[in-house]
Parts: C-alpha cells; sequence; structure tokens
C-alpha cells in the first residue's frame, strides 16, 4: 500500500475512531469557536529556562520560530506560569497550554487535526463555565449545556485570568464539589470530568515528545508513528475499548517523519530537537503532576 493510500486509509480510520469516541460520550461538544487567552499571531517569543540547569554559558533561549502558527516558546512560556501555590494549577495559563498543543497537533496534518477539535471543546467548554461564573459569582453554577453554550462569547477573556471559581484547578474542584455538580455515577458536563479527559489527553502528549527526544537505539531513531503509538498504548488505550484501540494505532500511519518536527520547532537535527523537547516535557510534567495530585485527592481520576 503506498504512502497515500495509508494516509487515505488512515483517515478514514480516525473517522471511524472518533465515531466510536463519541457513542462512549467522548465527543460530547461541537463548536468551532474557541475563545483563546493570548493574542498568539505573528510574535516572536523568548523563554529563558529556569531550571538554574543551563551551564557556564547561562540560560539558554527557546526562541520564536518564523513562520510557524505553533510556536514551542510560547507553549512552554504557558506551562511554566501555570503551577501556583505548592501544589495548584491556574486554569488561564493551562487552557492556553492547550490552545498552543491543538496548534502542534493540527500541524501534524489533518487525522490528528480532528483529534484536535475534540481537545477545543473540551478547553471551550471551561472557558465558558468560568465566564458564566464571573458573570453570576453570587449564584450557585448549573450545568444545562443550552446555558453554557448561549453564554456571550463575544465578551472579552483575553484580559481576564480567572478570579473566582475557576481560577485554578484545586478552586473548580472545591466549588463544584460543594455545588454537587461532579456526579461520581454518570457523565455529566461539569469541569472536573472535562478537565480529567484533557489531564489523560496531556499524559499520551507528554509520553509521545518524551520518546521523541530519546537518542538513538541500536543506531536508529525510531519513528514518530511507532512513537506515538507505543504512548498511545501506556496512556489513553487504557480508557477506550478494543476497537478503538485497534482503530487508533492504525491511523497513527499517517504521522509525519522526523525531519518535519525539526521544521516544526526550527531545529536542524535530533540533539537539538531533544534539547527542546525536554524542556517541553519538563514543564508539563510539572502541571501534569499536580493536577494528577489534585484530582485523586478528591477521587476523579474514574469519573465516567
Amino acid at each position: 500500500m503506498g504512502v497515500k493510500s495509508k494516509a487515505a486509509a488512515a483517515i478514514v480510520v480516525l473517522l471511524l475512531f472518533l465515531g466510536s469516541l463519541w457513542l462512549q460520550g467522548g465527543l460530547d461538544y461541537h463548536w468551532d469557536s474557541c475563545l483563546k487567552g493570548y493574542n498568539q499571531e505573528n510574535k516572536l517569543h523568548q523563554l529563558y529556562n529556569s531550571s538554574g540547569a543551563d551551564g557556564a554559558d547561562g540560560p539558554q533561549v527557546l526562541e520564536g520560530c518564523p513562520g510557524q502558527t505553533f510556536q514551542v516558546s510560547l507553549l512552554v512560556s504557558h506551562l511554566l506560569a501555570a503551577p501556583v501555590d505548592t501544589s495548584d494549577v491556574l486554569l488561564h495559563p493551562y487552557l492556553s497550554s492547550w490552545d498552543e498543543l491543538v496548534r502542534f497537533m493540527e500541524a501534524l496534518g489533518p487525522m490528528v487535526g480532528l483529534i484536535s477539535k475534540e481537545i477545543e471543546s473540551k478547553t471551550s467548554l471551561i472557558r465558558q463555565l468560568a465566564q458564566l461564573a464571573e458573570k453570576n459569582p453570587e449564584e450557585e453554577l448549573g450545568l444545562d449545556v443550552h446555558s453554557v453554550n448561549t453564554v456571550n462569547t463575544e465578551n472579552n477573556l483575553e484580559a481576564s485570568q480567572y478570579t473566582g471559581a475557576y481560577r485554578s484547578v484545586r478552586s473548580m474542584i472545591s466549588v463544584e464539589l460543594s455545588q454537587g455538580l461532579v456526579d461520581f455515577d454518570r457523565q455529566t458536563d461539569s469541569g472536573c470530568r472535562t478537565l480529567l479527559r484533557l489531564h489523560r489527553a496531556l499524559l499520551w502528549l507528554k509520553l509521545f515528545l518524551e520518546k521523541l527526544a530519546e537518542t538513538p537505539v541500536a543506531g536508529r531513531l525510531r519513528s514518530p508513528s511507532e512513537l506515538c503509538r507505543e504512548a498511545y498504548k501506556n496512556t489513553l488505550a487504557n480508557h477506550h475499548a478494543w476497537f478503538v484501540r485497534r482503530a487508533a494505532e492504525l491511523a497513527f500511519i499517517a504521522m509525519p517523519e522526523r525531519g518535519f518536527f525539526f521544521r516544526l520547532v526550527c531545529v536542524q537535527n535530533q540533539e537539538d530537537l531533544s534539547a527542546v523537547l525536554i524542556k517541553v516535557v519538563k514543564a508539563i510534567g510539572e502541571v501534569y503532576d499536580r493536577t494528577q495530585k489534585a484530582l485523586e485527592e478528591n477521587g476523579m481520576l474514574d469519573l465516567p
């Protein structure tokens, strides 16, 4: 089977894959507009690594990548802005991180781009719940789908950092639990359930990028397609039915080759790619671990 035939087959398989997820309640919201936290177009971004492990030459810099919609420097800056206090995560930069990860997935082609639409629907839901809470701070939150969908999305959230119930992961959990919005027995439209789905997808991307940063094994670099399938098997596959797992594994055959990722982050070789991705994975790891702890402490890791 030629490359084009494989890609066509993969797209068909993915459509079946996404359809199956919808039947399981995974594709519960579909609107195209997603409010963005920051104006990210046509800007260059620089970010100094704050780890302190940069050697004698001083801090390394992640520079903006001209001509690319996805900006790895912007992704890392959002991720580094998310952790707050000792164990919490601010939702505004967290969702902005997902905006950039959506751009990353869309850059990988139409197949992965379809998955990114599901991510956008979930980040949009949490944003609209936050907006609803800020418009009516004295009222109990309701999760009526119609009322959420009809919130005035023209209001400018760009300047809003979320100050109330949806300021952070832990504040959202606390408020939704206190108001009885989280159902542990059936699917609901709560922010907590939506966050859990994003959380699981974040682990998949973290593991994939971690593997993509690996040095050659036995003199060869494994293909991104192989690495993505492996990352999926160790993460999201644990929450999918047999048919969905088989379909997802087939779908990854259309993943771009490694050279594409060099161009995506403006590097020349695997060594430079690894250096960049290690920063990304470290930043994702901190956000993921804090979110994992908050969900675990409240018994939310298995919300239906």
